[in-house]
């Protein structure tokens, strides 16, 4: 048997490779795909299978990418019309080499989820491992809130008996092969380890603890997640296939031309650190740093509109290529040639937006003379924050800008400075002028033994 996770960062998507003697299958594979077929041409393996857990909402699954490449057969959850692929019945049972994959339907986070089930045929019939997609996570459960307030309850109600009496009775020898690692927005409480058994979940997990059925629901419905735009588009290309990747890259373009390109109505994605750009950049741009890019980039881009890139350095491209395909935004009109630098010296405009250290923002909240904004999560806010500050999680910042205080600076803060980079970005494209990055954000706060209240 050949085993290999694999990890796409940002995102925490985790997909799995499993063969024997000379036949492999792939679950959930992410769409740059190239990576599955390579390691089954590095152990001499044919792609037999892929399957699919669920319809996924946070990244475009890779099943149609991999399929044209390997000509693999697909399988997912029985319980959506999905346009490409096989129904896979529960029960319904796969060989490949000495192993057996069964498909257990375990659905509450969505309608269609599937589990399956691994075994070796030539050394038992004990059960070896199970791929839980999205229902059974390391240290959490997936949530039960993606169609809506009112249908939480029936999938929260559905993911116990998943659970409790189609997972667990598995056995707690059996290892546990979730789609998420933490960090992903499938989970609220992810543990950050990604070893665990089904036995360690039934002892450790929380979601677990309960008493009962009732418990269990109240519990999920009882959860609050955010629901990014960009699930839309994730739900319609996961239920149709995503188009199949065109190979070019996007073109340099020299400061004129990147211009133009603005002019016609592209949107700038900058992922220098938030220092850089505080310093100089393109009006109007949105800044997310390089590996907030898997994370915020569905908050702000947009499907309709070209993007255009400026990055800190050229080598970045693929990395910034990668995160974004995975979210669908396949409209790239190119990156800006040389850099910021390469625009000034054009001797074309730029803005900048203040930093601000925590000793400075200290002295002008006594003076009150200005406001503050945290655009942190509910839980970091709901852990300590500083008095009077406005709440509005970044990614919702945009579509609640009226909420935003006007008359004053504003001094925007997070973490460490990263969100409140995008904050700032997003501040300066409305219109307001006067908004400061609070660099070392919380962290800096905190660490100056400066008071907050919960």
């Amino acid at each position: 048997m050949y085993f290999k996770k694999i990890k796409s960062e940002g995102l925490a998507h985790l997909s799995y490779f499993i063969g024997s003697e000379n036949e492999a299958i792939v679950i959930d594979p992410r769409r740059d795909c190239r990576i599955y077929t390579d390691i089954a041409f590095e152990q001499d393996m044919n792609i037999k299978y892929i399957f699919e857990t669920h319809r996924n909402e946070d990244y475009v699954i890779g099943s149609v990418e991999l399929a044209n490449l390997t000509g693999a057969e697909t399988y997912h959850g029985k319980y959506l019309d999905f346009k490409y692929g096989n129904a896979v019945e529960d029960g319904s049972e796969f060989y490949f080499g000495s192993l057996k994959l069964t498909a257990i339907h375990t659905p509450g986070h969505t309608d269609e989820s599937v589990s399956y089930l691994l075994s070796d045929t030539y050394t038992g019939k004990e059960n070896i491992m199970v791929f839980t997609g999205d229902t059974l996570f390391v240290g959490d459960t997936g949530r039960t809130d993606l169609y809506g307030p009112d249908d939480a309850p029936r999938l929260a109600d559905n993911m116990y008996e998943s659970i409790f009496e189609k997972i667990v009775p598995l056995g707690d020898h059996v290892i546990l092969c979730p789609a998420h690692g933490s960090g992903s927005v499938c989970g609220g409480f992810i543990s950050e380890r990604e070893e665990s058994t089904v036995g360690i979940e039934r002892l450790q997990n929380s979601s677990l603890q309960v008493k009962n059925r009732d418990e269990f629901v109240k519990l999920k419905t009882s959860e609050k997640h955010f629901i990014p735009p960009y699930f839309k588009k994730m739900e319609e290309y996961n239920l149709k296939g995503a188009p199949l990747l065109d190979s070019k890259y996007p073109p340099s373009l020299p400061p004129q031309e990147f211009r133009k390109q603005l002019n016609n109505g592209a949107l700038i994605l900058d992922t220098r650190e938030p220092v850089s750009f505080a310093g100089c950049h393109i009006k109007d741009s949105y800044n997310i740093w390089l590996d907030g890019v898997p994370v915020y980039a569905g908050w702000v881009l947009s499907y309709k509109k070209p993007i255009l890139l400026v990055m800190e350095e050229k080598k970045h491209l693929d990395t910034i290529l990668r995160y974004l395909l995975r979210l669908g935004f396949d409209n790239i009109a190119g990156y800006l040639r040389g850099g910021i630098e390469s625009w000034y010296n054009e001797s074309f405009k730029i803005e900048k937006s203040g930093l601000m250290e925590v000793h400075k923002l200290r002295e002008e909240i006594k003076n009150n003379n200005l406001n503050v904004l945290d655009v942190r999560r509910n839980d970091e806010w709901n852990n300590g924050h500083i008095k009077n500050a406005v709440h509005i999680y970044v990614g919702e910042l945009e579509n609640r800008i009226d909420e935003v205080p006007d008359g004053k600076p504003i001094a925007v803060i997070c973490n460490v400075g990263r969100r409140a980079s995008l904050a700032t970005s997003i501040l300066k494209k409305n219109g307001f002028d006067n908004v400061y990055n609070v660099v070392g954000s919380m962290t800096a706060w905190n660490n100056a033994g400066y008071e907050t209240e919960k």
